[in-house]
């Protein structure tokens, strides 16, 4: 490969002050970010272009994570790794139930968002 391009992060949540504060935090480690503020935006984003992984969110208007995931499956297969971002208690079975790659409990700590992020973005 010739030159180095940047790694894409979709991003799929629908708090605003969270997503601009990922997206810096991405944009700051050298990733190339898209936002969805839902899993419907997020399979417009995803009939544009993969991305080498997906952070999603939980709980969203529209269409939720759980909804977008099993649409995902169903239209790409699990061609990028998710990594859930849920506030819920029980984070680790609502990734599960969804086949997430990993997750990461809101708040999170930023070190720990870029790690996990560079694990699976290859």
């Amino acid at each position: 490969m010739t030159g180095k391009q940047a790694k894409k992060v979709l991003v799929i949540e629908d708090d605003q002050d969270l997503v601009a504060l990922v997206s810096l935090l991405l944009q700051g480690d050298g990733y190339s970010v898209e936002i969805a503020g839902n899993g419907r935006e997020a399979l417009d984003a995803l009939a544009r272009e993969l991305p080498d992984v997906i952070l999603l969110d939980m709980k969203m208007p529209v269409m939720n994570g759980p909804e977008f995931a099993r649409e995902l499956e169903v239209r790409y297969g699990h061609q990028a790794p998710i990594i859930v971002l849920t506030a819920a208690a029980d984070a680790h079975r609502r990734a599960a139930e969804v086949g997430a790659d990993a997750w990461l409990g809101k708040p999170f700590d930023p070190d720990v968002l870029l790690s996990t992020v560079r694990r699976y973005a290859g």
